[in-house]
């Protein structure tokens, strides 16, 4: 039987707007994935220790605030340090076209922005950690 896929949902930053973030957990739940949603207001620091406490192959933030330039940098570092560069990083939200490749550049496995499809959200999560 193959290992369900696990995914952390987070909410990074001061950012205090969780609708989208719950809309992709549902998905995601819905498609058959494992999802732990950590809540609002996590730090980076939080963010990675709940995905190596709870073993994930993906975290999903969703930024609103526009402090992805901040946190998602951090959030890399982070998994590096602690050894978990096959854990795959994908960003959801209000992201410009210009900030969204340069996260790529740095690592970021995919960048979600507004009018992305549920659908694609998911193809994506099941190829990248399949």
């Amino acid at each position: 039987m193959d290992r369900r896929i696990r995914v952390l949902v987070a909410k990074p930053g001061l950012d205090g707007h969780d609708r989208g973030a719950k809309v992709i957990a549902r998905a995601l739940r819905d498609a058959g994935m494992e999802v732990i949603y950590t809540g609002l207001r996590q730090t980076p620091e939080m963010i990675v220790n709940a995905a190596l406490q709870e073993d994930v192959q993906v975290i999903g933030l969703s930024i609103l605030s526009g402090a992805h330039n901040t946190i998602v940098p951090r959030v890399l570092d982070l998994l590096r340090q602690n050894q978990m560069e096959d854990v795959k990083l994908v960003v959801g939200g209000i992201i410009p076209d210009e900030d969204a490749a340069e996260l790529k550049r740095r690592g970021v496995a995919a960048v979600f922005q507004p009018g992305a499809s549920l659908e694609s959200v998911v193809e994506f999560i099941r190829a990248a950690a399949g």
